[in-house]
């Protein structure tokens, strides 16, 4: 059965963020409303783009001739909207990174081959060759680019959720003085909170607290009961939160990658001849307006980049 639900989803705008060096990455600006339509079936539509000769010619011989291309997403269990997840039929993986994958591979002129899988053994399988590329909102960090090749295609954000018409405007530090957010306990989000309560201090304002929760489910509860101010966890899953049950709202987000601006990419094992000829299908979707299509079907047009990068910028090493 066909499963259109018509909901008002947040867009994050990210006109204030810029890619590479940012003075000032954790920057946010505030959300418009726009309707978005989840498809959730199993026999959806995938938005794809016309081959392009010229890059499928930038293929390696072996993948060009196999005329497939084997994507690993890390869904596995059910995943997460919207990013990917399983259909209504229990089964066929669907979400913007699935969608991303049929885009990519029909520039390239291939048939994707999405094999889900856990998230641990996405990498596993990208270093055994079980999968040529890796489409699961993978973030660049400088630790990864030594073993992999990224083509980048969303920005990395994390989202500030409060409760609808809390009335708050998350931009830095500052705002987060004397409040309680909720984050995921070893998460970047968590690193993020740590790291401007030290300088909220350090300026001589007042912490916040940080709370932890083992659920979502007793997360937004604490959210609605007012025991927390805030939420911070990852962008594409609070603005599908935010569509879909229309109790919270965004109120600023931060790079994922703070402190500089994070970036989601492709995934690939190093120097396999295959990350150009994926930054530049990925460039011609941009070009030709199909990219655009892929991110407003699921409501995440503010994570949207003007190019694809290859091995830009990624996470600080520690």
């Amino acid at each position: 059965m066909r499963k259109r639900l018509m909901l008002v989803s947040a867009v994050v705008s990210a006109g204030a963020l810029l890619l590479g060096a940012c003075a000032d990455p954790q920057t946010s600006t505030s959300s418009k409303a726009s309707e978005v339509a989840f498809d959730t079936s199993a026999k959806q539509s995938h938005i794809t783009s016309a081959k392009v000769d010229p890059i499928a010619a930038e293929l390696p011989a072996a993948v060009r001739e196999s005329g497939k291309l084997v994507v690993g997403n890390g869904s596995a269990g059910g995943g997460q909207p919207p990013l990917g997840f399983t259909a209504d039929d229990n089964k066929t993986p669907i979400g913007v990174e699935i969608d991303i994958a049929y885009l990519v591979a029909s520039v390239l002129g291939l048939q994707p081959d999405i094999k889900t899988t856990s998230w641990e053994n996405l990498f596993l399988g990208l270093d055994s060759g079980k999968y040529q590329v890796g489409i699961s909102n993978i973030g660049v960090s400088e630790l990864r680019k030594e073993k992999y090749d990224f083509a980048s295609y969303r920005l990395g954000l994390h989202a500030f959720e409060a409760k609808l018409g809390s009335g708050l405007k998350i931009t830095g530090p500052a705002d987060i003085a004397g409040k309680t957010v909720a984050v995921g306990s070893g998460t970047l989000q968590e690193a993020i909170l740590v790291d401007w309560n030290k300088q909220n201090v350090a300026a001589g304002r007042k912490a916040a607290t940080i709370k932890y929760y083992q659920q979502s489910a007793d997360t937004y509860l604490a959210l609605q009961s007012g025991r927390i101010d805030l939420y911070l966890g990852p962008n594409p899953n609070a603005s599908y939160h935010v569509a879909t049950r229309h109790e919270t709202e965004i109120v600023g987000t931060v790079s994922s990658s703070y402190p500089v601006q994070g970036l989601v990419a492709v995934a690939t094992k190093k120097d396999d001849g295959l990350v150009k000829p994926l930054a530049d299908a990925l460039n011609a979707a941009i070009a030709d307006g199909s990219y655009a299509k892929v991110l407003a079907k699921w409501g995440l047009q503010g994570e949207a980049v003007p190019k694809s990068l290859i091995n830009p910028p990624g996470l600080p090493k520690k």
